[in-house]
């Protein structure tokens, strides 16, 4: 979720999503990070200009070999820049850092007409476009795709080395009509194949109910812009003097905004830091929780999945190191990194780059490594099918068993 946890929503207010989803998927929306510099000047800090000449000598000389040798003449000379630029971002060995030339950059950032699409929440940095979690009621649901889920071809057409920011949009659609996905799903030995009808995606960001024996259900869907009032608001019609204990649910929200997370985990910390951010120069940032929460003395339990991703993680990392509340089902999805697109000069694409990682309150890195749940309870697909949420029912026993929550 800062850009990829490029969480990207095919669904409904895609322009609004387009923001929202660069966070969710582990961009840190909401924060404006500037060049801090001239990226020369801070090289050449650290070495002399005859040293870098020297540095680049084997480069040019490869350039001046391939205009020399190469059979089919003449080279496009924007193109091996634009290849050169390619190559030193992949040197880096970081899935999350890319670059995208002119037009990728333009065809990623134009305004997308419709609000149409097969409704799910998508991780753009993996090698193949990765299902975070499908949402509630949607198309993606209903056929049953399932978080992890890599779109493999789309339509036929192979989707190896392109960027998860152009799958996308070769996914969403005018509602009605049909899009074919090829899915690799671990522990299939092929290819699954779906074909989805595109529809005009609703997107839920809170519900909550009362369940028996004094227990709110609150169900989180995103961390979008009114996601805190939402909450607030339904926590507010929700608990009163009965109320015995309280269950977030943070199954399949893949994020969204930054600051959304800090709100939300507002509402059940009273104090404290909530996520630090440390950036690749040494610095870092730090975010606390606010005052005025009301949730924060209510028996809580926490439900995640390898679905939760992003600021979902960042919630539920910081209610699990102040032990605010348990933690079950499986572990998280382990998106903590936040990138930051730097637009190239004349026009020449833009640089998607790495900037910083989320550490929770007791210092730990989320990003690859996920959360792993007080009480680790499995929810296999048969149970799923057959109305058994043996996750809700683990949470609802810790509630009422008042010696497990203390």
């Amino acid at each position: 979720m800062s850009s990829k946890v490029s969480m990207f929503l095919l669904g409904a207010l895609v322009s609004a999503i387009l923001a929202a989803a660069l966070f969710a998927v582990g961009l840190a929306m909401g924060i404006n990070i500037e060049t801090k510099g001239d990226p020369q000047e801070a090289f050449c800090q650290d070495i002399s200009p005859e040293e870098m000449q020297v540095l680049f000598e084997p480069y040019w000389e490869a350039w001046d070999i391939l205009h020399d040798y190469y059979v089919e003449q003449p080279l496009d000379d924007v193109e091996l820049m634009q290849g050169s630029i390619r190559g030193l971002v992949d040197s880096l060995g970081d899935p999350h850092s890319s670059y995208m030339d002119p037009i990728e950059f333009e065809q990623a950032n134009a305004t997308l007409e419709g609000y149409e699409g097969i409704g799910a929440w998508v991780d753009t940095d993996a090698e193949y476009l990765t299902i975070l979690a499908p949402i509630p009621g949607s198309p993606a649901e209903e056929v049953g795709l399932q978080p992890g889920d890599q779109v493999i071809t789309i339509d036929g057409e192979d989707m190896t080395g392109i960027d998860g920011n152009l799958v996308i949009q070769r996914i969403l659609g005018p509602a009605g009509t049909m899009v074919h996905l090829s899915i690799y799903r671990e522990g299939e030995t092929e290819l699954l194949e779906f074909d989805i009808e595109r529809a005009h995606i609703i997107i839920p960001t809170v519900e909550g109910e009362k369940l028996e024996d004094g227990i709110v259900y609150i169900e989180l869907f995103s961390f979008a812009e009114t996601t805190a009032d939402d909450l607030r608001a339904k926590l507010t019609d929700l608990i009163d003097e009965d109320t015995r204990g309280l269950i977030l649910d943070l199954r399949n929200n893949a994020g969204g905004y930054l600051f959304s997370a800090i709100d939300v985990a507002s509402e059940f910390i009273d104090e404290g830091v909530v996520v630090t951010e440390r950036f690749g120069d040494g610095t870092e940032e730090i975010h606390k929780a606010q005052k005025g929460g009301l949730a924060t003395d209510i028996p809580l339990v926490v439900l995640v999945n390898a679905g939760s991703a992003s600021a979902s993680e960042i919630v539920a990392g910081a209610i699990q190191d102040y032990d605010r509340g348990i933690l079950v089902g499986e572990t998280t999805f382990g998106k903590g990194s936040v990138q930051q697109w730097i637009p190239l000069s004349s026009d020449q694409g833009a640089v998607r780059v790495t900037i910083a990682q989320w550490y929770t309150p007791n210092d730990r890195l989320i990003h690859g490594q996920g959360l792993t749940p007080d009480v680790e309870v499995e929810l296999t697909l048969e149970d799923w099918d057959a109305g058994n949420d043996t996750q809700l029912k683990a949470a609802i026993e810790l509630l009422l068993d008042e010696s497990q929550i203390e």
